[in-house]
């Protein structure tokens, strides 16, 4: 008799989830038809690893065998192994995980020894890792070795973990500035990073399962360096190469920790962008970065992967217009996790009436699920500022998601299944001196049960979209000019610090920031300090925007909404208007260029 584990009404095998029947299940009595599944009570349900979409794939057909017996097909193919005992049935896992140990070890990362009085050793464990080519195929088998750092105490085992990242804006903003001066890229992979950071504290670690030292298998092992899983081992590998970058002459950005720029000049400078372990070099000193790449690597284990295209999940490709960047992979992989591979392709991310709000009354959904796709389609938004606003919507509904914003979730999955080609064009240039332009617009009152208005800015440098945001104000607009008001000032900050980097960075652009607004009345609220009835109630934070126009950092220029392409990141519009502000954001059809 066969026992099933339901999951909102897909029936699926025990066997198929644990690889084999737990001893303990308790057997429920016979069913009244032979035919129909047994279903455990959840007071007889065993504990289960937590699963993807795709180990819970519905049963079709071919998965069907001719004893009626339910075969999934994820045991037939190669995947990652979930335990120690199914990886070492593997010859290409047992070698991973030889390469891991023999990696570490070459690293003096720990020495084995007793355990002394008082201490405890964290436990590890094998975490297995299939490294894929954008195109799908299998690049690579990783073991990596990691140690349950949620058994670590604060104050004992460690003490500050933060450690910074270069933001997905600013490796946009670095691919513009190469792209616009035809600079080279020279992308890195440290080979196990963490490796790399010295601890402070006293940390001791079992032995791992497999590579247990014969004769010594009551000894533990004291770590010398960082090891991955520990809660400090972003930070004191963040430490480590800040040292070793710092040492050869190169000096952090006071804006962006994950920025180093050596040079004085825009003639002679190299510029690495630092996101954990992955570096991409860049600049117009060639011979700079040659020496960096040679000094990187005699100090750390590194892959060169060559000239930048995939890079944090973003795919850079050349056509003969300029750079595209895009996510055709990332978007693929979605739309087969969640089903929506062979749906009908909408033109809109989102429907021109909609009006998705916490007091509808169709029925409940699965959060989960539904934060997952949600979750997914936001990381999609780094290539696609055509979905900003529409994934933002649907963002706002996480805690009880209902049937339609399941829909208008579905809606945008649509929307990218048909234009899974598309991504953001760099265009090429003539390498002369740009400008950082921005625009800035809102949509007032536009949610229609708190009444707080929507804004969205783009920055664009060198003609190329660089930075865009769409959010809900958090404060309720009595007008227009309110709204366009705040929204400037939310803008103008966002400016601010691009200008401030970029002047950090060596490069020479136009003077000012000049901010788009298609509301003349707050460009005269900006302007001129008047305090008349329908303005002075507005709160001192976002005069910020004035303080800055008198100090000459911004200049606020008027644009007609037609121009305005900030526009589509406030509202849904209609398939005309939307595909003109797509256009208009350079957001193009991968087959339309080449």
């Amino acid at each position: 008799m066969k026992l099933y584990w339901s999951n909102n009404g897909d029936y699926v095998p025990f066997e198929l989830l644990d690889k084999q029947a737990p001893e303990e299940a308790t057997v429920p009595p016979p069913p009244a038809s032979n035919n129909a599944p047994v279903v455990l009570r959840r007071s007889e349900r065993p504990i289960v690893p937590n699963r993807t979409l795709q180990d819970y794939e519905r049963v079709s057909d071919d998965m069907v065998t001719p004893d009626g017996d339910i075969v999934h097909l994820a045991l037939f193919v190669d995947t990652e192994p979930l335990t120690y005992a199914e990886a070492s049935k593997h010859e290409e896992w047992r070698q991973a995980m030889t390469e891991e140990i023999a990696s570490i070890e070459k690293n003096a990362t720990w020495s084995i020894t007793q355990l002394p009085p008082g201490k405890k050793p964290i436990a590890v464990k094998w975490i297995y890792k299939l490294k894929h080519l954008p195109n799908g195929t299998i690049a690579k088998h990783k073991a990596r070795l990691v140690a349950k750092g949620f058994l670590q105490k604060q104050g004992i085992d460690f003490s500050e973990i933060f450690a910074p990242v270069a933001r997905i804006e600013t490796v946009r903003l670095v691919v513009a500035i190469a792209n616009h001066f035809r600079w080279e890229f020279v992308q890195l992979d440290v080979k196990s990073a963490f490796l790399n950071g010295k601890l402070e504290e006293e940390v001791y670690v079992e032995q791992p399962q497999g590579f247990t030292v014969k004769g010594k298998e009551d000894h533990v092992l004291r770590l010398n360096k960082a090891l991955y899983g520990l809660r400090q081992a972003p930070r004191a590998w963040n430490m480590r190469i800040d040292e070793f970058l710092n040492k050869i002459g190169y000096s952090k950005c006071t804006v962006e920790h994950g920025i180093y720029v050596k040079g004085s000049t825009q003639s002679k400078l190299c510029i690495v962008c630092l996101y954990v372990d992955d570096l991409l070099i860049t600049g117009s000193d060639k011979r700079e970065i040659e020496r960096l790449t040679n000094q990187l690597s005699s100090e750390f284990e590194m892959t060169n992967l060559g000239g930048l295209k995939y890079f944090l999940g973003l795919e850079f490709t050349k056509t003969k217009e300029g750079m595209l960047i895009h996510q055709r992979k990332y978007i693929s992989d979605i739309l087969k996790r969640f089903n929506m591979m062979n749906c009908n392709p909408a033109n809109t991310p989102m429907e021109t009436a909609s009006s998705l709000s916490n007091d509808d009354e169709s029925s409940n959904v699965n959060s989960t699920l539904y934060k997952q796709m949600v979750g997914s389609l936001r990381y999609a938004c780094n290539s696609r500022p055509d979905i900003c606003h529409s994934v933002g919507i649907v963002s706002r509904f996480m805690q009880t998601p209902k049937l339609s914003h399941m829909q208008a979730v579905k809606r945008i999955l649509r929307y990218l299944q048909g234009t899974m080609e598309y991504g953001v064009l760099y265009p090429n240039s003539d390498g002369k001196k740009g400008k950082l332009i921005g625009y800035s617009d809102s949509d007032w009152s536009g949610d229609k049960v708190e009444r707080k208005s929507t804004m969205g800015y783009v920055f664009t440098l060198f003609d190329c979209p660089i930075s865009w945001s769409s959010k809900k104000q958090n404060v309720v607009a009595l007008s227009t000019c309110e709204a366009e008001y705040i929204s400037a000032c939310n803008a103008a900050c966002q400016g601010i610090w691009l200008q401030s980097l970029l002047q950090e960075m060596k490069i020479d652009i136009e003077d000012g920031v000049e901010l788009m607004v298609d509301n003349k009345s707050a460009i005269n609220l900006a302007k001129n300090p008047i305090a008349h009835g329908r303005s002075k109630h507005i709160e001192t934070k976002f005069h910020f925007l004035r303080d800055q126009v008198t100090k000459g950092r911004i200049k606020l220029s008027y644009c007609s909404t037609e121009k305005q392409i900030a526009d589509v990141l406030t509202k849904p519009l209609k398939i005309d208007k939307f595909k003109d502000m797509r256009k208009m954001l350079n957001v193009f059809s991968m087959e339309n260029l080449n």
